[in-house]
C-alpha cells in the first residue's frame, strides 16, 4: 500500500513539474517575468497592446534594428570603406593607363588624367606609387572592366562594378560571397537593364537647399536632380549624411562643376554612376540582409562598387 502511494506521489510530481516548465514557455508567464528574467510591473487583462510586443520579443530574435538604426549603425566604416574602394580604383586606374599608353603622362593622356584625378582625391602617395610599379612588371595581365549581377533580397537587384586584372578570380569571388550571402549571382543582363549609366555629382544634403540646385541644373543644362530619401524619424546626422545627385552629360560636367564652384560643396569626383530607373522599398529585414550582402561584396579587393535598386 505505502509502496502504491509513493508510485502515485511520483506521478503527480511529474506532472506538476511539467505543468510548471509549461507555464514558463507561456506568454502570461512572461509578462510577469519579463526577458531575460527582468521582473516587470503587474499588466492589467486589457492590455492587449503590451501583451502583444511582449509575445513578438519572445517569439523571434529581431533581425535588425529598423531602418534608422541600420542606417545609422556603422556609418563611419562605410564612409571609410567607401574612401578606400574609390582610392583602390584610382590606383587600378593609373596602372590601366600605364599598360595602354606608356609610363610618361606627357605622352599618355590617358595616364595623365588619372594623375590628375588622384591628386583631386588627394588619394595616398603609396597607392599611386604601388600601382605604378605592379603595372610595369612582366607578365602582368590588363585590367578589364566588368559588372555581375546579383539577385539581392526582397526583390533587390545588384550590379558589381569590377576592375580586374583576373576576371576567373573576381567572378569566383563576387559568386562565392553572393553564395555565402543566400543570394545568387544573375545572368548577364538580366539586372543591369534596369539601370542607367551617368555622369552624376554628389552634393551633401546640408549644403544645399532643393530651389538652389534645381536653379543649378537648370541653368547648366543637367538632366535631372535625384532627392535624398528622407524617413520621419530622420535626425539632423542622418540628414547630413544623405546626398543630392545632379545627373548630366559628360559635355555639361565642367559647366555644372564650374556653378558649383560660386558657393557650393560638392564631393570629389567619382565618375559615372548607375542610377537605378525605378528603385523599390523593402521591408527592414532585407534591408539588413542587403546592407551585409553589400558590404560583404564591398569588402573584395577586385570589386569597386556595388549599386543596388533600393530605396
Amino acid at each position: 500500500m505505502a509502496s502504491s502511494a509513493r508510485a502515485f506521489g511520483a506521478v503527480i510530481y511529474r506532472v506538476s513539474l511539467s505543468h510548471g516548465l509549461s507555464s514558463l514557455r507561456s506568454p502570461l508567464t512572461l509578462e510577469k517575468v519579463g526577458f531575460l528574467g527582468a521582473k516587470l510591473p503587474s499588466v492589467p487583462s486589457n492590455a492587449g497592446h503590451y501583451t502583444q510586443n511582449v509575445r513578438k520579443i519572445w517569439s523571434s530574435r529581431p533581425v535588425c534594428m529598423g531602418r534608422r538604426s541600420c542606417k545609422i549603425a556603422g556609418r563611419k566604416e562605410s564612409q571609410n570603406l567607401k574612401k578606400m574602394k574609390r582610392n583602390s580604383k584610382v590606383g587600378k586606374e593609373i596602372a590601366a593607363a600605364i599598360q595602354k599608353g606608356g609610363p610618361n603622362p606627357n605622352s599618355n593622356i590617358l595616364l595623365a588624367a588619372a594623375l590628375q584625378k588622384a591628386r583631386d582625391l588627394e588619394v595616398p602617395k603609396e597607392i599611386v606609387e604601388r600601382n605604378i610599379k605592379k603595372a610595369s612588371e612582366k607578365g602582368q595581365e590588363a585590367f578589364i572592366e566588368k559588372f555581375y549581377e546579383v539577385y539581392g533580397f526582397g526583390g533587390v537587384g545588384m550590379v558589381v562594378e569590377v576592375l580586374t586584372d583576373k576576371v576567373t578570380r573576381s567572378v569566383a569571388s563576387v559568386r562565392g560571397v553572393a553564395k555565402d550571402c543566400g543570394a545568387k549571382l544573375a545572368d548577364p543582363g538580366s539586372i543591369l537593364f534596369k539601370f542607367r549609366r551617368a555622369r552624376v555629382v554628389n552634393i551633401k544634403a546640408n549644403a544645399a537647399n532643393k530651389d538652389q540646385l534645381l536653379t543649378i541644373a537648370l541653368d547648366s543644362g543637367a538632366e535631372d536632380v535625384i532627392e535624398p530619401a528622407e524617413y520621419e524619424d530622420d535626425s539632423e546626422e542622418d540628414r547630413s549624411d544623405r546626398y543630392y545627385k545632379i545627373v548630366t552629360s559628360s559635355e555639361n560636367y565642367s559647366v555644372i562643376i564650374s556653378k558649383l564652384q560660386e558657393g557650393v560643396a560638392f564631393e570629389p569626383d567619382n565618375g559615372f554612376e548607375l542610377l537605378p530607373l525605378n528603385p523599390i522599398e523593402v521591408d527592414d529585414e532585407a534591408v539588413e540582409l542587403n546592407k551585409d550582402l553589400m558590404s560583404k561584396l564591398l569588402e573584395l579587393d577586385d570589386v569597386d562598387a556595388v549599386y543596388s535598386d533600393q530605396k
